[in-house]
């Protein structure tokens, strides 16, 4: 069964803020202090006043584990600065009680993966053990792409990325996405969002939950959702 590497690197949002964004956030830049915000207000300003934005917070991998059931995450609204707090006392309350940190019900991968291998099933493919446990074989069967590029994405997130911005778009289930990633000394998170303004759907603002203080700090400084 064939299988391709997920695209990266494509012209995104930001390609109309910048003249080169890959080169506007690394910690050598002189000008980051003026990028970040602005590209942070570019790709959350709009999710914001549409009460759109929604905050992902990721955890379970760990020691260099990356088993799909152990991937957890909870979804939250985010209207405001305030309601990233919130979330982040949530967290800090159930690790200072050593309890369950908030998570949906199934992993954060395992639902869309059972869909789209029952739904390449019922098209006549035969999706094995192997390719199910592959991830870079997920993109022999349709929505496998996009899947398999939000495993990379979450897998850099966790465990980090040397380059401090990378640009993806992806067609998703619901429609063309842009994925804006950030491994920057302040803090790492991405960005996901609809490839236009008039496409329907909610962004989401993707962190470890080691991050959520940090991406607090970091919304802070650049004046966002305040």
């Amino acid at each position: 069964m064939p299988y391709y590497e997920a695209k990266e690197h494509e012209p995104g949002r930001l390609h109309a803020v910048f003249a080169d964004p890959y080169q506007a956030f690394g910690n050598h830049i002189h000008e980051r202090w003026d990028n970040l915000p602005a590209g942070l207000h570019a790709l959350l300003d709009r999710p914001l006043a549409e009460s759109t934005l929604k905050i992902r917070v990721i955890h379970g991998w760990e020691n260099g584990s990356c088993q799909l059931g152990e991937l957890n995450h909870s979804d939250h609204e985010m209207r405001s600065l305030d309601d990233l707090r919130h979330v982040d006392e949530r967290y800090h309350q159930a690790r200072s009680a050593g309890q369950p940190l908030p998570h949906e019900e199934r992993s954060l991968l395992e639902s869309p993966l059972d869909e789209a291998i029952e739904q390449a099933k019922q098209a006549g493919q035969t999706i094995d053990g192997l390719t199910r446990s592959t991830p870079a074989r997920w993109p022999a069967f349709e929505q496998g792409l996009f899947l398999y590029t939000f495993f990379k994405v979450y897998h850099r997130l966790i465990y980090g990325e040397d380059d401090a911005y990378r640009s993806i778009r992806c067609l998703t289930s619901h429609g063309p996405y842009e994925v804006h990633e950030f491994h920057l000394e302040e803090g790492e998170f991405a960005i996901v969002t609809p490839t236009g303004d008039d496409q329907p759907g909610a962004t989401l603002l993707v962190l470890h939950e080691s991050q959520l203080e940090p991406m607090i700090q970091l919304l802070e400084t650049c004046r966002v959702a305040a």
